[in-house]
Parts: structure tokens; C-alpha cells; sequence
């Protein structure tokens, strides 16, 4: 933290407490004190020395920044707690991650990917249409898609009066009276694929999100939950939240973390690497030849050494001539 402090709201969103205009309403309430006193205003600025209590529980340091891709299901509502009394999204989450909160939502009836953080700092980041990063889903409605409203969602769309921006739509396959489409966005508004859509003549009945920026729905099963691997967090995230770069290593809790790779294993006896990785050699040894290089199998080139091409066991030459018989060599050579 700043030798000057932070803001408090700020602090308690690292903290996972709550987002920043919770802990504002938390404030408001008089749930939050700050060194033994009730808090009243949130315009306040806070340093390691100071202790914060919220409901009378003392505030502990800050847990590193973590974010988790979560295979939402249809039928469960975005929020914390619902008037209404519908099951939740953060209801079905393990209680080891402690608190966290969404970037972005998901409506009730829409599924796929949703991405939860227990940093507010965070999360708000991730969700500024600045910065850019384009939400792509698999969407089928009934209608049919024309090429002129292919044009008007691409160019920008009003609905219900708002105005939406560019929507690249690609027509996956038709199935009766439905049609498959791939959609990506990069402004997020409440129901916006849903309003665009149905403003070209399209009722859609089912919304899956498959990405979010770099990060990818992939093969998490419905209700699954996954951390980021924090190296990922930190290359993917690290320029719209400066402070991740302080964050090195892998997280060992992500269950994502880069594994070693296996010891090299010496190979066995006699295997030689000359071979090009041929296998060894089976089987009882080869006894060992005098010293003489083995037969090519080709015809006796002339020059070559007598007997070199003979089969083994052959005698090596004619004997030694016996006393006064005459060398068989040719005439003007002497006998060795």
C-alpha cells in the first residue's frame, strides 16, 4: 500500500470484502469502523497501520489478485442475494474461494462463460468498454437472418432506444426453423445481444457465451469452476492493472501451474545414439574377429589384399615354397 494510504473502499475490494460501491452502501450502513470508530464516509484513505472492521470482524491483509472462468448454467441469477429468492450463481460456487464477484453478467436465461475475481479493482477494469476485449457467443434464434441485417448489426444498431454498437454476426447453420449464429461485441450492455438481435427480426432462445477477451469457455463442463494460472493473469491483464506485475510465479492453488517436465531417463546398456536411436542389440554376443575387416559382399577389387573376401576359416595363401622350388610369384620378384 502507498505510504499516503488508499482509499478504503478500494482497499476492502482487494481484500475481497466486496466491490467499491458495495462497501460504499456497507459504509452508509454503519456495518464498517475504522480504528474502533464508525465509519461515515467512504472519502477516507487508509494505510497498513490503520484496523478496519466490517460487522465486527476484523479485516485481514489483502489475498492476491485471482481470477476464475466458471461454466455458468442457465437458470441461475448473477448477483449475491435476489429479492426474489432465485438460486444465484455465487450459491453454487466452493467455499474455498471465499468471496468473489463477476465481471459482467450473465441474465438468467443466458449460460457459458463467466469470469469471477475476488479483486473489484479488477473487475471494473476488465468490464470498461475501453478496454476493448470482444465477447464472442453461440446464439440460436428463431427467424431468419437476412443480409440486410447482417449490414445494419455491423454498422451499429438502435433498440428500445439505445444505441449499440458494431456486432459481427456469421451464420452458423440453419436447424428448422431456427438458425445458429456466431456473435461478437465489445460494448457488453445489459441484454444487448438479445435487444440487437430481436431489432432485425430474430427471437433468441438460447445465449452462450464462449470468450471473453483471451480467456476461453473450452471444454468446462456446466457448473465447473477453473483458476487462471496466475502467469496467464499477469500477460493478459498486467497493462490495464499495473500492481499484477508484482505478482510473479505460478499460483500452486490454481491447479494450473506449469509442471516440471519428467528427468531424462539414461538409456539402457549398449544402446548407441549413433544409431539414430536404432535399438539395441538382442540376442547372445558376436564373437570377436582377429582384427581382419569383414567381407563387403562386392567383388575382389584388384589390389586388394589375397584372401580378403574369403570366407572365414579359409587358409590365408599358398604355404611357404619348400627349399629349392621356385617362387610362384612373378619373374623379377623376390620371395618374401
Amino acid at each position: 500500500m502507498p505510504e499516503d494510504g488508499e482509499r478504503i473502499a478500494k482497499v476492502l475490494a482487494r481484500a475481497g470484502v466486496a466491490s467499491r460501491r458495495e462497501v460504499e452502501a456497507m459504509i452508509e450502513a454503519g456495518r464498517i469502523t475504522l480504528n474502533g470508530k464508525p465509519l461515515t464516509t467512504p472519502a477516507v484513505k487508509v494505510t497498513d497501520r490503520d484496523r478496519i472492521t466490517v460487522d465486527g470482524q476484523p479485516v485481514g491483509e489483502a489475498e492476491r489478485t485471482r481470477l476464475w472462468r466458471y461454466h455458468k448454467p442457465d437458470g441461475l441469477v448473477t448477483t449475491h442475494k435476489d429479492p426474489q429468492g432465485r438460486e444465484t450463481v455465487f450459491e453454487k460456487l466452493p467455499k474455498e474461494m471465499g468471496r468473489v464477484i463477476s465481471v459482467g453478467r450473465l441474465d438468467l436465461t443466458s449460460e457459458g462463460l463467466l469470469l469471477l475475481t475476488n479483486d473489484g479493482e479488477l473487475a471494473r477494469a476488465l468490464e470498461l468498454p475501453a478496454t476493448g476485449w470482444t465477447r464472442r457467443y453461440r446464439c440460436r434464434a428463431f427467424g431468419d437472418l437476412t443480409d440486410d441485417g447482417i449490414a445494419k448489426l455491423r454498422k451499429g444498431i438502435t433498440a428500445e432506444g439505445v444505441h449499440y454498437g458494431p456486432i459481427e454476426v456469421e451464420v452458423e447453420r440453419k436447424q428448422g426453423g431456427n438458425v445458429w449464429l456466431l456473435v461478437s461485441l465489445k460494448e457488453g450492455k445489459n441484454r444487448e445481444v438479445r435487444k440487437a438481435l430481436n431489432a432485425v427480426g430474430l427471437t433468441v432462445n438460447r445465449l452462450i457465451r464462449t470468450a471473453y477477451g483471451p480467456f476461453q469457455l473450452g471444454s468446462l463442463d456446466k457448473g465447473e469452476v477453473a483458476s487462471v494460472n496466475n502467469r496467464v493473469l499477469v500477460d493478459q491483464c498486467g497493462h490495464l492493472l499495473p500492481k499484477l506485475k508484482d505478482q510473479t510465479g505460478d499460483d500452486p492453488a490454481s491447479g494450473q501451474a506449469r509442471a516440471k517436465a519428467p528427468a531424462r531417463k539414461k538409456p539402457p546398456m549398449g544402446d548407441s545414439r549413433k544409431t539414430g536411436g536404432r535399438p539395441a542389440r538382442t540376442g547372445p554376443a558376436k564373437p570377436k574377429d582377429s582384427g581382419k575387416p569383414q567381407g563387403s559382399g562386392k567383388p575382389q577389387d584388384a589390389g586388394q589384399r589375397p584372401g580378403a573376401g574369403k570366407p572365414q576359416g579359409a587358409p590365408r595363401g599358398k604355404p611357404p615354397a619348400r627349399s629349392g622350388e621356385r617362387p610362384s610369384g612373378p619373374r623379377g620378384t623376390r620371395s618374401r
